[in-house]
């Protein structure tokens, strides 16, 4: 196979990649807590390079070119959503840093989705997807029903101006250690988990985080993105052209 279109073939699938990427933020625009995947690649090394087979004969002004583009793993965008006002005493959002805490099975999962409820056994818990959030004790949280409830900025819960609890909101020092989990869920190990200290963010009652995805900044990079693909099929293109004369009208035997 030529070498041209495996480096231009590996720049078609990075860019595909990196689409479909964008689009998955474009689609969680309106998902609260969410927040938007950064894609990268990196140059990928000759093969001698790559398999540390030295011995092997090879190219040198081939090897010069580089053998394509490889992923890297994605990185995720923690900066600050907007927070928007909802009305609901039991909606809480975070400005600056940390994460709330639920629980997710037998394991610790953090969020910034402040969507919470009281389910029907008087839990709070978050109203996409039923888990059970957190006190600073590692405790689900139980709501009375009646009563003026109230969450100040530490997130200490009162109901009639007595507190209840305190929502657990913590800070993880290795971002790069967070894995998503879906439903604006995000998972840790639990060595990065013990570490974690109390945030110093501020949780405001009646509001609710915003998307951390910005549309127009996300059209774009899907838009160039898609230029990328055509440009590396357009390569491609011109190198089947190449081979094709290269087989039938220079290599035809006279």
């Amino acid at each position: 196979m030529s070498y041209g279109l495996q480096i231009a073939a590996s720049g078609v699938f990075t860019a595909l990649y990196r689409q479909d990427v964008y689009s998955n933020n474009l689609a969680n625009m309106d998902t609260p807590g969410f927040k938007p995947d950064i894609p990268s690649s990196k140059p990928r090394l000759a093969v001698r390079q790559e398999d540390g087979v030295w011995n092997l004969p090879s190219n040198s002004l081939l090897e010069r070119l580089g053998a394509g583009a490889l992923l890297n793993r994605n990185s995720i965008s923690f900066a600050q959503g907007s927070l928007r006002d909802t009305g609901n005493a039991l909606d809480v959002g975070i400005r600056g840093e940390g994460f709330f805490a639920v629980k997710d099975g037998d394991k610790t999962c953090l969020t910034r989705d402040g969507r919470f409820t009281r389910n029907a056994q008087g839990m709070l818990t978050m109203a996409a997807g039923g888990l059970p959030v957190l006190d600073d004790g590692g405790n689900p949280i139980a709501i009375p029903e009646g009563g003026t409830l109230a969450i100040d900025g530490s997130g200490t819960i009162r109901v009639n101006g007595a507190a209840i609890a305190r929502l657990q909101v913590i800070d993880i020092a290795d971002r790069a250690s967070l894995e998503k989990a879906g439903h604006s869920l995000f998972s840790a190990p639990d060595d990065v988990l013990k570490s974690a200290k109390r945030s110093t963010g501020e949780v405001r009652q009646f509001t609710v985080e915003e998307s951390g995805a910005d549309e127009v900044l996300t059209i774009m990079q899907i838009t160039t993105a898609s230029r990328d693909v055509d440009a590396n099929a357009s390569m491609i293109r011109e190198h089947d052209r190449m081979l094709d004369r290269a087989i039938n009208t220079l290599g035809r035997v006279t």
